[in-house]
């Protein structure tokens, strides 16, 4: 498996972690899927592995495209993207699956009165915790503008996991690594481990599942003060963290591949528990390779 890197940012740390890279344009940017396919056409790319939420669904929808260019796209179908990337659609698709977090959209329906505090507004869509908000009080949201693009929130307090699932190109559930998230950051997860929680392991199978994920996917759930896990949403792609799984005897980028291109990949994997620290690191570069990034490399992918 050869790695090609890209990104939108020629100071993006991960172009300098394989030996090709390139620059294209930004996932949510008109010309990204053209782009891309035909940096694909001139590298000879085999499949694309999208990472980042604004690509996704651009890319399931030229998915037919890449196929005729013969690229396949380590990505789940469109109708299960359609589900997942909006959190009001996923919190009703799951409601009757696992436990849900009581969510509405922040409308003028919304009465403050009802809820119990503190809760949670945030973007219908987005990751990286961007544009969360909690609110302590009914007053306190009262006072905020309402939007469709918002959402209000049950707020859960209990232990934070975010679970790596691998799924077949059927949804098939091969593999449910809970990982718990110990310490996060903006975000992300700077220091956790993998547990093994029958109940959460289940959880994380569930809502694959319901939702039609398929390849590699991270279903993220809080306990409520009960103790009962509840879903927060679901990443449909290769979370930053997944070297912890595979470190814990899970190959998930390995297995995914597999699956893509029709070979045999195992009906149950299990998992043994590990921990982790995440820290910044460095890597010392000669500036020509960063100011020489250019269009003669490859998108993200496996060539």
């Amino acid at each position: 498996v050869q790695l090609i890197a890209a990104d939108m940012d020629p100071w993006a740390a991960g172009l300098y972690l394989t030996g090709e890279r390139t620059l294209v344009p930004a996932g949510a940017a008109p010309e990204f899927t053209a782009v891309l396919l035909d940096r694909c056409r001139a590298l000879g790319v085999n499949v694309v592995l999208p990472t980042v939420d604004a690509e996704l669904q651009p890319l399931a929808r030229a998915r037919e495209q890449f196929a005729a260019a013969g690229v396949a796209l380590l990505l789940a179908p469109a109708a299960a993207l359609d589900i997942i990337l909006d959190k009001l659609i996923l919190a009703e698709h799951c409601a009757d699956v696992v436990r849900v977090p009581r969510t509405e959209l922040f409308g003028p329906s919304v009465d403050p009165a009802t809820w119990t505090y503190p809760v949670v507004v945030k973007p219908r869509r987005g990751s990286g915790s961007r544009g969360v908000v909690i609110v302590d009080s009914a007053a306190e949201l009262t006072a905020l503008d309402r939007s469709p693009l918002l959402i209000v929130q049950e707020f859960l307090p209990g232990e934070e996991y975010s679970v790596d699932v691998l799924a077949d190109a059927a949804g098939q559930v091969i593999a449910s690594v809970p990982r718990l998230r110990a310490r996060v950051d903006s975000g992300v997860s700077v220091g956790g481990r993998t547990v093994h929680d029958p109940e959460v392991e289940w959880f994380g199978r569930a809502v694959a599942e319901a939702t039609g994920v398929t390849y590699v996917a991270n279903v993220q759930c809080r306990r409520t003060a009960a103790g009962t896990p509840a879903l927060l949403e679901v990443n449909p792609r290769m979370p930053g963290t997944l070297g912890l799984t595979i470190a814990s005897g899970v190959d998930m980028p390995r297995l995914a591949l597999a699956a893509l291109l029709g070979r045999p990949v195992p009906a149950r994997v299990d998992f043994c528990e590990r921990a982790v620290v995440r820290f910044l690191d460095e890597r010392i570069l000669d500036p020509a390779e960063i100011t020489g990034v250019g269009e003669g490399a490859g998108m993200a992918a496996l060539a």
